[in-house]
């Protein structure tokens, strides 16, 4: 599984219109995430994060509640908050800020979100779903996400408008000010967020796909958006009393960019007893022992004796349920019925019997359609043992996957003479010429100074 690029959608998950529920939700995501491995195992990382956010709250109308920062080991370049105080910054999108003040203003939006209870405004019903299908797509590179991300970017979820983002980074700027950092960087943030958008685009165009906007809330560049200067400069007015000077330390924000990874997570951590398959991207566990083949048309999980045997296969998937397409296949009686609900997949799982033999079958959907197909010599004890395999079927997670190069952010100086170009040749990433611009924002035409420091992907 590939997981796409996803340009950052600026949108909060906020309370719903009971609070005790709302912070359930965002609890269990968070307890999903945790459990699951999506978060970067980096804990320096981690405290600087969670320091910014929380010199951000001193500042705001959210002082003294309780805020969780974390960064997720995702290649999106993204960032929201979730119900309960939950604020989550992708690892994808550091590589494309330049300082701590950017970083700041990314947390600073979130938190504005919440504090201008722009949660209070929104259908309040929309609100468990969309934490759900945020979940889904992180932890599974599918469900309505990841669709919506074939399309290159397409808008994939409703903000709360032109107005309510501008006042978020409007109270985002303040918190900012307050905090020490210069709010102008905010507009740097944006800025990266429209160059994703304009290469999505021209992207998509080449592929005949069609393209969404960011939101589509700012039609020209941020940096020719008067509205949006104007809005953000007034943070620059406010008295404050005391000059708060910035707590950026130099070349901080540096070190934690320097060896970040880039594209798929390198956290490898697998078990014994359980099969992975890197280009589906889904596990199994089978009892110790039993051994896994793999065929163009099937994969095959066998006990040692031969005594027992479960064959996944591939189908397209169609309209029907789980339940209905098994059901649908069935020659014989079906009994033992169960619908199964692991690692956000839907399927089901029947004992079928015709001719006094009876097999153990299974439907679980997964971007495809998985059908499970077991047999035994004695179904009657080796049963427990097929099941117990289907209903351990669920898609890899973060810690499990095994880039097969993986790639790191690197600073470099640009020696005489290079040029985007030249530097690109060596790097073994799709289109790296650009991604290079992106990164460095300079993006589409720009090209680097003898002398300058600049991000590279090795």
């Amino acid at each position: 599984m590939t997981v796409r690029l996803l340009y950052l959608v600026a949108f909060a998950l906020a309370l719903l219109a009971h609070p005790a529920s709302a912070e359930s939700v965002g609890e269990k995501q968070y307890r999903e995430f945790k459990e699951a491995g999506a978060l970067y195992d980096d804990v320096e990382l981690q405290a600087y994060v969670t320091r910014i956010g929380e010199s951000l709250l001193a500042v705001s109308g959210e002082k003294g509640e309780k805020f969780t920062f974390s960064v997720l080991d995702s290649p999106m370049i993204n960032a929201f908050a979730a119900p309960g105080g939950y604020i989550y910054v992708s690892r994808g999108l550091l590589p494309y800020l330049e300082s701590e003040e950017e970083l700041a203003g990314v947390l600073g939006h979130e938190i504005a979100h919440v504090d201008a209870n722009h949660h209070g405004r929104r259908k309040g019903a929309s609100v468990a779903s969309k934490v759900a299908s945020i979940t889904t797509y992180i932890l599974t590179g599918s469900g309505e996400l990841a669709q919506a991300s074939d399309m290159y970017g397409a808008e994939l979820i409703s903000g709360y408008g032109r107005d309510m983002e501008l006042e978020a980074d409007g109270l985002g700027a303040e918190y900012m000010y307050r905090a020490g950092y210069d709010p102008q960087a905010l507009l740097q943030v944006i800025s990266v967020l429209k160059d994703q958008e304009q290469y999505t685009r021209l992207q998509a165009r080449s592929a005949g796909k069609p393209a969404g906007t960011y939101h589509g809330l700012y039609a020209s560049h941020p940096r020719n958006d008067k509205r949006l200067q104007t809005v953000i400069a007034k943070a620059r007015e406010l008295d404050v009393g005391d000059y708060v000077e910035s707590p950026e330390q130099p070349g901080e924000f540096r070190s934690h960019i320097e060896g970040l990874v880039w594209g798929e997570s390198v956290q490898g951590e697998r078990e014994e007893n359980r099969y992975y398959h890197n280009k589906l991207a889904f596990s199994f566990a089978h009892p110790e022992g039993w051994t896994v083949s793999t065929s163009g048309r099937a994969v095959i999980a066998q006990a040692p004796d031969g005594s027992a045997s479960l064959t996944i296969t591939l189908a397209r998937r169609d309209n029907d349920t789980p339940e209905q397409a098994l059901r649908g296949s069935v020659v014989g009686d079906l009994s033992a019925g169960t619908a199964l609900e692991q690692g956000g997949l839907q399927g089901y799982t029947a004992l079928a019997s015709s001719g006094g033999a009876s097999k153990r079958l299974a439907v679980i959907d997964y971007n495809y359609r998985y059908r499970f197909e077991g047999a035994a010599t004695d179904m009657t004890s080796g049963d427990a043992a097929l099941k117990q395999i289907i209903e351990s079927f669920r898609p890899l997670q973060p810690k499990e996957k095994q880039a097969a190069e993986p790639h790191y952010v690197h600073y470099y100086q640009v020696p005489r003479g290079a040029t985007f170009a030249s530097i690109a040749a060596g790097i073994k990433v799709p289109d790296a010429e650009n991604k290079l611009r992106l990164l460095n924002g300079m993006y589409p035409r720009g090209e680097p100074r003898t002398g300058d420091w600049i991000k590279v992907i090795r």
